[in-house]
């Protein structure tokens, strides 16, 4: 099984398809990657920023517009939550680096 893409190359060519500048095709052979890995790349990073359903969703409750902009933002809110409880969490490391007695 070959290795997985850094997750910053991934970011990147995310970013580079979601501008729309180029098709999904050129994009994928311009970066070296199959056309089906990068429309995968882009639902799931859809899914992760609230921009598209999650592939669970519920087909029955019948949600409201306002519950799923709610919950699209609610996402989106922990999402940026979690990334700044991770540079919390590093620069603590790094400080504490230098407290500590060698």
């Amino acid at each position: 099984m070959p290795k997985p893409f850094p997750a910053e190359f991934r970011r990147d060519v995310i970013a580079v398809a979601r501008k729309g500048e180029a098709s999904i095709a050129q994009i994928a052979r311009d970066f070296g990657i199959s056309e089906s890995c990068l429309q995968r790349w882009l639902k799931i990073a859809d899914r992760e920023d609230g921009l598209a359903p999650p592939a669970t969703a519920d087909r029955g409750g019948g949600s409201s517009r306002e519950e799923s902009a709610e919950l699209r933002e609610l996402r989106r809110r922990n999402k940026l939550l979690e990334q700044e409880n991770e540079i919390l969490r590093r620069a603590t490391a790094y400080f504490a680096r230098d407290v500590l007695p060698k």
